[in-house]
């Protein structure tokens, strides 16, 4: 590939390395967590997964040059602002998930990263591919993509998204009559595929209830009729250690059913000798507190005796710890029936443990494992023996369809061919394909059919719970046995298949690659870097991966020997930092580290120079000290990036969640995650020290932040942001000096950007007017509360205002020897900026985010559009970052939400305020408080 270079032969900035629209993309990325039909996270659970729409918007920025490298073509600071607005038209319409199947839009994406790379994109390659967040966006966007991982479970689910589909692109189902069902005849992309997995995944469903239907009964309701059952509800239990009770006390976290309101359900614990039986309560009355927490339990047959937690695990090592049915919950029109326990259904699922259930062993100890303390140590245990007979079940049949799928497409004159291990494209590869997709809808099941599952009665949900709620593996005590033949939920067969279907329905088709590999031991020449790497003990990836990695393993073994070859996980290459398999937590983050310079230090001198790599980075590991709040993993990440040869140029705070949470401005707090972009440092990179590092941030932090602001990026990422021009100045150096002759280490960096960027922002207080000023100062010391007036008087003078003349204003009340800022809220509903002879920047900011917020961006444009004559927009929109950052740094919160509403919104503002109807200076401004006809 021709190096892309700017004048002088440097390498072209890149779009990701200036500006980013970066609302959007955090608008989209939160929006995501909210689809579920077709998103390619429902085809198999993988955690941490980074959101789809901000990989796209990456990758596109990392590709696209930024207007600043093409002055031939973008001569003026004018032009490139226009030209950058139209890249950020193309990424705001890449992340909307409504144009996820726009072919025309990736068309046009495609010809624009053409252009910035000379008509010959790099292969981009993900060596911590995960779940496939970041190699699947590069397929959709028309580039070569190559994932790779050392676990085998997210490799066969990058398999699944990038490198199977394209093989059968085109062809029809072969399940029969399949091919028939469409009047057009026609099946695109991956469809065929899709609905062979939909067709035979039905046909396991209903083969396995003729099988071990009669396992999981209807419910009997009062009236005589049947319901189907959703789950049966048990609750643990123990021998209580109490001599003279010796009854059997069950184990309950929560006796709450169903919490609607209304229709409130909860289970009655009734003593009867050394046993308790249920009963089901409600709407009126409260259930008993459970019997269970983290110090331990009680035994409510001998009032409520105390038990540690150690005689529990004791008994549960000893292999007596029991179950017993509390409740059965049912189906019913809009509602749940809850029905106490009947001895057939206690029967139903007392069934012999099967003799073929997968081999595996947990861990002795694991990150966020608890269940082997209590006897659980197979992966087998963690499953009753009912959901052991159903996942046999399933799994057996899986090898069965595949049969089926062979047999079907031979008889579509498909020619037989080579299998898929061998990278074949005829009927034996497809029926391993099919196969492959089945066994994942069969593990998508393994989670919803377990011991750990538990019943969650809120309103909005009311039904089991998955097995992973987060990246931990707890204890459940009282847990919901889903029914695995309940159409429509996760724990049926066709359900499961009918995800994953919908899945591969939506799935772009180009070149792809899933290899099973180590970071360390890839090769990386001549491909591009994007990844999102583990992050110290933050999710033990290979432990809990076991849970699915034993069911895929049954199923596809001989389908894909080499890479279920192993009885679990690899695990000993794992960068992972896992304080139990390296004997420590120092020994652990040794070994991270060091392996993590290794990985980067390779990519970087296979890297191309003038294309930056960019990384995702998710950890929230903090520690305190006399320096404030400070993410250990977030300067470790940098400081190893560093270490490794890299110069960081940007970061950019990526957020999945939609809060508004505050946080210190100081401390680098992190978003959901941070996406950096690196390029090699030159081995000749000059040195310096910490008065030469100052004078080069002072220097170039100005014009980045002015950069960032015109950008459109919210106040409350500006400090995050921020870091990006500040790190790649500190890590241009070879080597940066202390006084001490010691080298400057990230975290003095850190400290050093963060104060020149508080002083960037308190020096554009030189370009307000005088009584701006004035109010700027009142605020940082007072915010909206009142002061006395003998301080506001002295202030006054010293910014050539006067506190009368700001009275007259009215951005102030002085009365009786105070002085109060007036608030949005406390001004009035009517302002004319065209009316008011005596504006200021201040008083058109403070009015603006009160419109916005109480009337909405049309109002905030009319009365922009009314200030425009009067004050300059550019100086207003600096003291919306500047009230922000006072804000954070006072820790008022309500108020700094006010102003990053107002930063955030800044350029849909100046939109609105171009087609705003026109008033003249002897009209009150239009209220939009009120409705018009």
């Amino acid at each position: 590939m021709t190096p892309a270079t700017g004048s002088g032969g440097t390498p072209k900035k890149k779009l990701i390395e200036v500006a980013l629209p970066l609302e959007e993309i955090n608008k989209q990325s939160a929006r995501e967590k909210s689809i579920r039909h077709g998103h390619p996270s429902t085809l198999h659970l993988w955690w941490a997964r980074r959101p789809l729409a901000a990989c796209r918007a990456v990758l596109f920025a990392q590709l696209v040059d930024d207007p600043s490298s093409r002055p031939e073509e973008f001569p003026t600071e004018e032009d490139q602002i226009l030209e950058r607005k139209r890249l950020f038209n193309i990424i705001e319409r890449l992340v909307d998930w409504d144009n996820i199947n726009d072919k025309a839009l990736y068309r046009e994406a495609y010809e624009e990263i053409l252009k910035s790379c000379d008509g010959n994109p790099p292969p981009i390659l993900d060596p911590f591919a995960g779940g496939g967040s970041i190699p699947l966006e590069a397929q959709r966007l028309g580039l070569e993509a190559h994932a790779s991982d050392l676990n085998p479970v997210p490799v066969l689910i990058n398999k699944a998204l990038i490198e199977v589909p394209p093989k059968w692109a085109g062809q029809p189902p072969v399940f029969p009559g399949a091919a028939d069902s469409r009047v057009t005849k026609e099946w695109p992309g991956a469809t065929g595929l899709a609905e062979d997995v939909r067709r035979y995944g039905k046909w396991m469903r209903d083969e396995a209830e003729k099988r071990i239907g009669h396992l999981y009964p209807k419910a009997k309701l009062e009236d005589g009729t049947e319901a189907n059952v959703i789950a049966w509800i048990w609750a643990r239990t123990v021998t209580c250690p109490n001599p003279a009770c010796g009854g059997t006390m069950p184990l309950v976290k929560s006796f709450w059913l169903g919490k609607k309101k209304g229709k409130e359900r909860y289970i009655e614990p009734i003593v009867e000798g050394k046993r308790v039986r249920f009963e089901i309560r409600g709407p009126k009355g409260q259930p008993k507190d459970g019997t269970v927490n983290r110090t331990g339990a009680v035994c409510l047959i001998c009032d409520d005796t105390p038990v540690p937690l150690s005689y529990i695990r004791a008994e549960g090592k000893a292999g007596r710890v029991g179950a017993q049915l509390m409740a059965i919950a049912a189906e019913g029109p809009r509602m749940r029936y809850y029905l106490t326990p009947t001895e057939e259904h206690e029967r139903a699922a007392r069934v012999p443990r099967p003799d073929d259930v997968p081999d595996g062993e947990l861990p002795d100890q694991a990150l966020g494992f608890r269940v082997q303390g209590y006897g659980l140590t197979q992966w087998t245990d963690l499953f009753t023996d009912r959901q052991l007979v159903a996942l046999v079940t399933f799994s057996d049949l899986v090898a069965e369809a595949r049969g089926k799928v062979l047999k079907d497409a031979l008889a579509a004159n498909i020619d037989a061919g080579e299998i898929l291990a061998k990278n074949g494209i005829g009927a034996k590869a497809y029926a391993d394909a099919v196969a492959a997709y089945l066994t994942l809808a069969v593990s998508r099941l393994a989670a919803s059919l377990t011991s750990t599952t538990t019943w969650n009665p809120a309103p909005s949900k009311e039904g089991v719970t998955g097995t992973f709620r987060s990246h931990t593996l707890p204890m459940a005590w009282d847990f919901g046995e889903a029914n695995a033949f309940l159409v429509g939920q996760p724990s049926d067969m066709r359900t499961s298949a009918e995800w994953v279907s919908r899945c591969i329905e939506s799935l772009p088709l180009g070149s792809g690659e899933a290899l099973q590999a180590s970071a360390a031991s890839r090769e990386y020449k001549g491909t591009l870097v994007s990844t999102d790497p583990p992050y110290y003990d933050n999710v033990g990836y290979a432990d809990l991966s076991d849970f699915f990695y034993i069911w895929l393993r049954r199923s596809l073994g001989i389908v894909l020997p080499d890479l279920f070859g192993t009885l679990l996980t690899p695990k000993a290459d794992e960068l992972v930092a896992d304080p139990f398999r390296r004997g420590g937590v120092d020994r652990a983050n040794t070994f991270f580290e060091e392996g993590f310079q290794q990985v980067f230090s390779k990519i970087r001198h296979g890297s191309p120079e003038n294309i930056p790599i960019t990384v995702f980075y998710a950890f929230k590991q903090s520690e305190a000290d006399v320096g404030g709040e400070a993410s250990t993993g977030w300067e470790t990440l940098l400081e190893g990036m560093i270490q490794s040869g890299w110069a960081i140029t940007a970061t950019w705070p990526i957020r999945t969640e939609r809060g508004g949470r505050m946080r210190d401005l100081g401390s680098n707090a992190l978003a959901s995650s941070v996406v950096l972009a690196c390029r090699p440092r030159s081995e000749n990179a000059p040195m310096t020290d910490r008065r030469g590092l100052i004078n080069t941030l002072k220097a170039e932090l100005p014009f980045a932040l002015q950069g960032l602001q015109q950008g459109g990026i919210a106040p409350v990422d500006l400090a995050q942001a921020a870091i990006g021009p500040g790190m790649a100045v500190f890590s241009r150096y070879g080597r940066v000096t202390e006084p001490d002759g010691s080298r400057m280490r990230v975290r003095a960096a850190l400290v050093l950007i963060n104060q020149i960027l508080g002083e960037v922002l308190s020096e554009q207080q030189n370009e307000f007017d005088s009584d701006t000023r004035f109010c700027v100062n009142w605020f940082e010391r007072h915010g909206f509360d009142e002061g006395k007036f003998g301080e506001a008087e002295t202030l006054s003078k010293a910014m050539n205002t006067s506190v009368a003349g700001l009275d007259r204003a009215g951005v102030l009340k002085a009365r009786a020897g105070i002085v109060q800022l007036f608030g949005p809220g406390e001004l009035p509903e009517v302002y004319n900026p065209l009316a008011d002879d005596r504006i200021s920047v201040w008083e058109v900011v403070i009015h603006l985010a009160k419109r916005l917020d109480e009337q909405g961006i049309e109002a905030a444009g009319q009365l922009m559009a009314a200030a425009k004559p009067r004050v300059d927009l550019d100086t207003a929109k600096e003291l919306a970052y500047l009230l922000f950052s006072i804000c954070e740094k006072r820790n008022w919160a309500k108020t700094a939400l006010l102003f990053n509403a107002l930063g955030s919104s800044w350029m849909e503002i100046e939109k609105a305020s171009r087609t705003a109807s026109p008033i003249s200076s002897a009209q009150g401004m239009f209220d939009f408080s009120e409705d018009e006809d």
